[in-house]
């Protein structure tokens, strides 16, 4: 029900999602009115099904009174059905803050697991790397950051298929010195647990060049990162688009560049990589992009259902009982 769009573009993505997968269930949780309107015959497929709720989390309600009154949302619903097993996993994008609070809640963390932290795929050159966090935690402490490279490594295997994955701190510098005195006390944290493949620090140029596979850092600077890398990816395509349209000539060469535009595309598109998972929870959550198109939403709940098939909360818990 939330996001930009809200069911005009989730109901679609629903929808060619369960036609796809016809071994998926999927249950719709929100109002059956504004559902219908959008697809009156949503719900005539097999393995379509409505929870509904009244109510609905806007993207300024804050969390704590989500928590106090949101019982029948369609966020609070949707959590709630992991938490009573009703369902293996939850996608919303919805109010990210209410999302982190009440799966909080109701799914509470790992033991030894302080906060939950939002990671996603990020491109780069190699392929992909997984960045936390994204903006769960504004303020980290050292404790906090080891934490969030253990369960950064873990999605980094489970889900991203990669043999001992590479850990790095992003930092201001390369060089021991630099970093504040969290970033610092991180890194020795992490580098005394064997288990990690430590690497270092990293600068924000290397996260593209694909010198890590797991990269850590709080949630301010996780956030300012990600959404500056996908405002430059805005900007190119629309450098690109809009110069090989100056003139015929141009055109032309941008026909025969097609192919190779069209890969640099599937590269650079966030979209294909929209599904933060919130990880630290002990229950699969899944945060899609709020201006999500009806693609972009299914990307989301594909990389839920990755997290259900690879039991990445149970692999998480496993891992900390011989890392803390």
């Amino acid at each position: 029900m939330s996001g930009d769009f809200g069911p005009r573009e989730t109901v679609p993505s629903v929808l060619a999602y369960a036609r796809r997968n016809p071994d998926i269930n999927l249950l719709v949780v929100g109002q059956a009115k504004a559902i219908e309107s959008v697809n009156p015959r949503l719900f005539s497929e097999p393995n379509i099904s409505l929870v509904e709720r009244s109510s609905v989390v806007s993207c300024d309600d804050r969390p704590s009174s989500v928590l106090r009154r949101g019982m029948d949302t369609s966020l609070y619903g949707a959590v709630s059905l992991v938490a009573d097993g009703r369902a293996d996993a939850c996608v919303s994008a919805g109010n990210t803050g209410a999302l982190m609070a009440v799966g909080r809640y109701l799914l509470h963390t790992h033991p030894g697991i302080e906060r939950p932290a939002i990671a996603s795929a990020i491109p780069t050159a190699t392929g992909n790397c997984f960045m936390l966090d994204l903006g769960a935690n504004v303020d980290c402490s050292a404790e906090h950051l080891f934490q969030f490279a253990i369960m950064g490594s873990v999605l980094a295997y489970a889900v991203g298929g990669m043999e001992s994955p590479r850990v790095a701190l992003l930092n201001i510098g390369s060089e021991e010195v630099k970093g504040n005195e969290q970033v610092k006390l991180a890194s020795r944290l992490i580098q005394e647990n064997s288990r990690l493949n430590y690497i270092g620090y990293i600068e924000g140029d290397d996260i593209c060049r694909g010198r890590a596979d797991v990269v850590v850092c709080d949630g301010f600077v996780g956030n300012v990162a990600l959404k500056s890398s996908e405002g430059l990816a805005r900007l190119l395509g629309g450098a690109l688009k809009e110069g090989f349209n100056r003139s015929l000539y141009r055109r032309m060469l941008g026909f025969l560049a097609r192919p190779v535009l069209a890969e640099l595309q599937q590269v650079m598109d966030p979209s294909r990589r929209n599904g933060a998972s919130l990880l630290g929870l002990r229950g699969i959550v899944v945060k899609s992009h709020g201006a999500a198109n009806s693609d972009c939403f299914g990307h989301a709940i594909e990389q839920a259902r990755l997290e259900v098939m690879q039991k990445v909360p149970f692999r998480i818990n496993e891992h900390l009982c011989g890392l803390l």
